[in-house]
């Protein structure tokens, strides 16, 4: 039986009721397809940084650099921590010191109810179905620059947005890869290269790396008409790749699309290593303990760390149990329900153990 190693942060607000919504699926998926998860629980969270000033320490993160298999994490945020110092080191944090590079954000369509676009002309339903991955470590987001006279009327704040040839290379590559092994034949690169002239080595390399790649088609979109074209032709898209703000900002809007945050997983990775999974919807606080919270996010994370991990089948059972789920009308308020985050939990399980 193959065991895998799994560390788990479930994190502030909902985030522990839907990471025990995840294991529930998790440990019925492991016994149906024979493998096994040895989970570790780890205490890092808004009530650990308040009671003991530590937001994720240096040995964890080796820990966690050695020793598991896979990184689940609920939510993470909490009014107590206004700054959210404990969020931006373990979130932030474990993507840029374990160098998870990859962000990768699938946008599928589960059942036409979730849909926010009307029907296409013709009528029928839309078949949304595409991939888009985000460069994780680089851009914005790496924080680099200052502010100068803060508070003042003269006040100035400097962000510097740094891609490296190796850094958008290495994005690039994995999402052709991806394409290919996943029986893609079109690939969208995005950038902003008609403004900011950092840009162009996206185009430059997205041509020299898609040279390898024959079977795939390149085609490039600036941000902003790709936005407008994801709402008005998502089905034309198979997989996007991106730098890291753009395809923050991407990944939100596709997530729109399809249903919201509330059921879009995600995946943080670096090919060989141990890759980070979380839902990508907040906390929720004042939602915390109701038994209302949507848990149908973190269930699909949990597929896609599967299908990470070697299972398929297992990842597409659970990813069936979610649709049946829909289909049935088993959903939280958020999504038009009446079903509990419990009741969903227990629901999906038993699914998925027929």
């Amino acid at each position: 039986m193959k065991r895998h190693r799994l560390a788990v942060i479930a994190g502030d607000g909902i985030g522990p009721e839907v990471i025990e919504a995840a294991l529930g699926a998790l440990a019925v998926a492991a016994a149906r397809f024979d493998f096994a998860l040895d989970i570790e629980r780890l205490p890092y969270s808004a009530d650990h940084y308040l009671a003991t000033r530590e937001t994720i320490p240096d040995e964890a993160v080796e820990h966690l650099r050695r020793d598991v298999d896979a990184i689940l994490v609920g939510a993470l945020g909490d009014p107590r921590v206004p700054g959210n110092e404990h969020a931006r080191d373990i979130l932030l944090g474990l993507r840029f010191r374990l160098d998870l590079y990859v962000n990768l954000r699938p946008v599928t369509l589960l059942h036409p109810s979730l849909c926010a676009l009307r029907a296409p002309a013709g009528g029928g339903g839309r078949a949304i179905d595409f991939v888009i991955f985000r460069e994780n470590t680089e851009g914005l987001y790496v924080g680099a620059g200052g502010g100068l006279r803060t508070g003042t009327p003269d006040e100035i704040q400097l962000a510097e947005e740094i891609h490296t040839r190796r850094g958008v290379e290495r994005i690039i590559r994995y999402a052709f890869e991806w394409a290919r092994a996943h029986g893609k034949t079109r690939l969208t690169m995005a950038d902003k290269a008609n403004a900011v002239p950092a840009h162009r080595l996206w185009g430059r390399v997205f041509a020299e790396v898609g040279a390898d790649y024959p079977d795939i088609e390149r085609e490039h979109r600036y941000v902003d008409a790709l936005a407008m074209e994801l709402v008005r032709e998502p089905e034309r898209f198979q997989a996007i790749v991106t730098q890291n703000l753009f395809g923050d900002i991407l990944s939100d809007l596709g997530a729109g699309l399809v249903g919201g945050l509330g059921i879009s997983p995600s995946a943080n990775l670096h090919p060989g290593r141990a890759g980070l999974f979380e839902p990508v919807h907040g906390s929720a606080p004042p939602l915390a303990g109701k038994n209302v919270a949507n848990p149908f996010a973190a269930l699909l994370t949990a597929a896609l760390m599967l299908r990470e991990l070697g299972h398929p089948d297992a990842a597409a059972a659970l990813e069936d149990a979610v649709r049946a789920a829909f289909a049935a009308g088993v959903t939280t308020p958020d999504l038009g329900g009446q079903t509990g985050t419990r009741e969903v939990a227990t629901w999906i399980a038993e699914h998925l153990s027929r």
